[in-house]
């Protein structure tokens, strides 16, 4: 069980609103968007990622106190590393695309050596 922020009572992590304050804990009333809220009189912008690389449009910034998008700045970021396929893969991904025009080329190529001979 988590805890409520303004009145510390414990309430269900999937709850919407507190059924104690009736504080909303979930983004448009949807249990599966986490509000996010700063903590006493602090914004959350100062710590926000986006707002680091100035690509926030919320329209509280950079004033808020809750925000369904924010990202905390200092931790890490995981890097993603692209996916390489070996060339004999490619290859065959390509050769099995293209085998009609394959077929078709070898059947041209026979036809013209045996037209040229």
């Amino acid at each position: 069980m988590s805890e409520c922020p303004r009145c510390h009572q414990p309430v269900e992590v999937q709850a919407i609103a507190c059924p104690h304050c009736r504080l909303p804990l979930k983004a448009f009333g949807h249990p599966g968007i986490p509000l996010h809220r700063a903590d006493g009189g602090d914004y959350l912008c100062p710590t926000c990622l986006y707002h680091a690389d100035d690509t926030c449009n919320f329209p509280q910034r950079p004033y808020a106190k809750d925000c369904t998008l924010y990202v905390d700045q200092s931790q890490q970021i995981r890097q993603v590393t692209p996916y390489k396929p070996k060339w004999t893969s490619l290859a065959r991904s390509w050769f099995s695309r293209n085998a009609v025009w394959f077929v078709v080329g070898t059947i041209l190529l026979i036809s013209i050596l045996i037209a040229l001979s």
